[in-house]
């Protein structure tokens, strides 16, 4: 083989090596940051891009939403009452630039503050209030830690609180406390239907005062669920009874009325 051959095979694998080392591919959910000799140059969008083999590196940059648990820890609330709360976090890099210059991992930074954050809103509610309203723990959570968008390139989409956990004094006492709660509605329903009976037999029996007759009908009908029954023995109220005769005799003076008189 020739020198001038050899040559000019170094210079194809020279030139192979420095293509390689200069072709970069940024993926659609990507963004590349551009140093030169240790300066930021500017960002490269998706795409194949070149840069110059030695002097320039490019990092890049997920642009995707990244879903981060944040550990359980101890709390203790307002009302002194400790409770192991586990959460987790949504964000998302809005400045590519600026979340790998101004801080060293993201990812740990929010892990960290989100924690710290968690820690400090929750203790300044009290038990009830971190079961119940959760939702503006949550808001105010995301609020605290949107503060650092501008710092560190980031946006917090959703923070939620996933576990709550209870000490089993307190886990007993709140089913002592839902036990008490529900027999108080059950004895407040059963007041009210009494209330509402003795409304309705107080309205009875003033039909039945303007009616006498209404009265020793419902006499009768008592009579007759009686013997339904099968009773072997009946007793019968003395109005009752009386009722009984003046009806017979009632018929009685209703049928000789009916019998035609003879002619005298």
């Amino acid at each position: 083989m020739s020198t001038g051959i050899l040559v000019v095979l170094v210079v194809v694998v020279v030139a192979l090596i420095l293509l390689a080392l200069s072709v970069r591919i940024v993926q659609q959910y990507e963004r590349g940051v551009v140093f030169r000799l240790g300066r930021v140059i500017g960002e490269r969008e998706p795409g194949l891009r070149l840069i110059i083999p030695l002097v320039d590196r490019m990092p890049r940059v997920s642009l995707r939403i990244v879903t981060m648990p944040i550990q359980s820890q101890g709390i203790i609330t307002r009302d002194n009452v400790s409770v192991d709360v586990a959460a987790v976090a949504y964000y998302r890099v809005a400045d590519a630039t600026l979340s790998l210059v101004a801080i060293e991992n993201v990812k740990d930074a929010i892990g960290q503050i989100a924690q710290t954050t968690m820690r400090n809103v929750i203790g300044q509610h009290t038990l009830d209030q971190t079961l119940t309203d959760t939702e503006r723990i949550n808001n105010d959570i995301r609020a605290i830690l949107e503060l650092h968008r501008s710092d560190w390139g980031v946006e917090i989409l959703v923070v939620e609180l996933k576990d709550i956990q209870l000490p089993d004094g307190m886990k007993r006492a709140m089913a002592r406390q839902a036990e008490a709660e529900r027999e108080k509605r059950a004895k407040v329903i059963a007041a009210r239907g009494e209330a509402m009976a003795a409304a309705a037999l107080g309205e009875a029996s003033d039909v039945m005062m303007a009616h006498p007759l209404a009265l020793q009908l419902r006499n009768l009908q008592t009579l007759v669920e009686l013997g339904v029954d099968k009773n072997t023995t009946v007793v019968f109220p003395a109005p009752l009874m009386s009722t009984i005769s003046d009806l017979g005799a009632f018929l009685s003076r209703e049928a000789g009325a009916s019998i035609p008189q003879p002619d005298p």
